[in-house]
């Protein structure tokens, strides 16, 4: 196996690896079913710009890929997985912020968001989470 897919022993997956790839898979099932609302209500509808309702919808899916292919990653213990979620959880906050501040309804989906994102980034940083993905072993090359 190559240095990128390597996986521990054939031991059970760690509770925190399982729930961070679950908050993963809730942050790209949202970008998803974001990306289908804000297509479906821009080819439907009647909004400003129609390049710009589907582009902006079609950004939203293919964003919520990499979370998705993180998921996927932590659930199979590749260690390759735990960058992109990573990442995946530091963009979550500035986007999360941006929701805290506005004056409605968003609030809420904003404390939501930056709740699973800082859930994400203690689960993925724990060491049971990088010992199960073979992330900083001693002693090996």
């Amino acid at each position: 196996m190559s240095g990128t897919e390597r996986t521990t022993e054939h031991t059970s997956r760690p509770a925190r690896l399982t729930a961070a790839a679950a908050v993963a898979g809730i942050e790209a099932l949202a970008l998803v079913v974001g990306g289908l609302y804000v297509l479906v209500t821009g080819v439907t509808g009647s909004p400003d710009s129609l390049t710009q309702a589907v582009t902006g919808g079609a950004t939203l899916i293919v964003l919520g890929l990499f979370p998705a292919a993180a998921a996927r990653g932590l659930l199979l213990r590749r260690a390759w997985s735990r960058g992109p979620a990573i990442i995946t959880q530091i963009l979550a906050l500035p986007v999360a912020w941006q929701l805290l501040q506005t004056n409605g309804a968003m609030i809420p989906a904003g404390i939501a968001l930056a709740a699973l994102a800082v859930t994400g980034l203690v689960l993925l940083v724990n060491p049971a989470t990088t010992e199960a993905l073979g992330i900083g072993r001693r002693g090996e090359v």
